[in-house]
Order: structure tokens, then C-alpha cells, then sequence
């Protein structure tokens, strides 16, 4: 247990690199960072500290126990993973997989026909942008990692791949197992 303290609190001690055009400021507990795709702020825990020095950020860690250790290395990444998102952005690519599934951006909606008797209309959350090319290839982009990420993952369980066919909605390069149907002639009709 204590090697493993030790291997998680490695992470929060490396600096993070301030890329040029992005702007951090810390008022405790809160981290902003800005840049050219927006402005993120997280709350960090209250043993943990944030120091611009030059170029470089610095996480520091107050406490010494277990618990803050780990907090202290999860503090770091999430910091890094701001600032790259309000420098170059994330991306998420989803797909429609299905005959007659198609997708189309209206605003700020996702309008999608997924074989419901309805369209299914999916408002996308403010800092989300989604383009679609070819009717199925949905591709959200964001600065904020985490809510990117689950606004994928929201779109997915609309109408998630079934086992049989593998018709539904799944991130590009996903492997769906497919599941073998009822064959004909198996279980001896005479």
C-alpha cells in the first residue's frame, strides 16, 4: 500500500507546461484557466494549491496522508486536460449503424432518426459543437473534457448497438460482439 502511495503522488509533482496563449489564474479552491475555446474553472480540495512560476504551473500538496496524496495527482491531470482543451479542444467521433439511421445538426440539436416511431431531438450542452458528415458520422467537440465525455456517452444510450445486428449508435472504432441468432433446422423439426 505504501509503494502504491508513493507511484500515485509522482504525477501530481511534475510541473505542467503552460501553453502559449492560455491564461491561468488560482483563487483558492478555484482554478480558472482561459484560453482561444473558452474559459474552464474546476474546485480543487482544500489541501491542494495551485503556483504559476514562468511558464510552468505547479500543483502543491499541504497534507501528507493517503487520501490527498491521490488527490493531489488527480488535481494535476485534471489541470492539464483544461488547459489542452482551451488551447486545441477535444473530440469525440460517434456512428450510426442501421439502415434508415441518419443524423443532422439544427442549431444547437441533434436531430436523429434511429428506427422510433418519432425523430429523437438531442440539445446539445452549452461548449458542445457537433457536426455530421455523411448522414452518420456524428463528431462533438468541446474544451471540456469531462462534459464532452458524457455527452457522448448520454447520445450512446439513446439507442445503444443491439448484440444481433450491431444497429444503434457507437463510438467510432468500437467492437461490437455480435451474438449468433436462431439458425433454421437447429432443434430437429421432423
Amino acid at each position: 500500500m505504501h509503494d502504491l502511495v508513493k507511484i500515485m503522488s509522482r504525477v501530481g509533482k511534475k510541473p505542467i507546461k503552460i501553453v502559449s496563449g492560455v491564461k491561468v489564474k488560482f483563487a483558492a479552491p478555484v482554478v480558472e484557466i482561459s484560453g482561444k475555446l473558452g474559459t474552464l474553472t474546476k474546485s480543487l480540495p482544500s489541501n491542494i494549491t495551485v503556483e504559476v512560476k514562468g511558464d510552468e504551473v505547479h500543483v502543491l500538496n499541504s497534507a501528507s496522508n493517503a487520501s490527498t496524496k491521490a488527490l493531489h495527482g488527480l488535481s494535476r491531470t485534471l489541470i492539464s486536460n483544461m488547459m489542452h482543451g482551451v488551447a486545441e479542444g477535444y473530440t469525440k467521433d460517434l456512428e450510426l449503424q442501421g439502415v434508415g439511421y441518419r443524423a443532422q445538426v439544427q442549431g444547437n440539436k441533434l436531430n436523429m432518426t434511429l428506427g422510433f416511431s418519432h425523430p429523437v431531438e438531442f440539445p446539445l450542452p452549452k461548449g458542445i459543437t457537433a457536426t455530421v458528415d455523411a448522414n452518420t458520422k456524428i463528431s462533438l467537440k468541446g474544451a471540456d473534457k469531462e462534459l464532452l465525455g458524457q455527452t457522448a456517452s448520454t447520445l450512446r444510450k439513446i439507442k445503444p448497438p443491439e448484440p444481433y445486428k450491431g444497429k444503434g449508435i457507437r463510438y467510432v472504432g468500437e467492437v461490437i460482439t455480435l451474438k449468433q441468432g436462431k439458425t433454421a433446422g437447429a432443434g430437429g423439426g421432423k
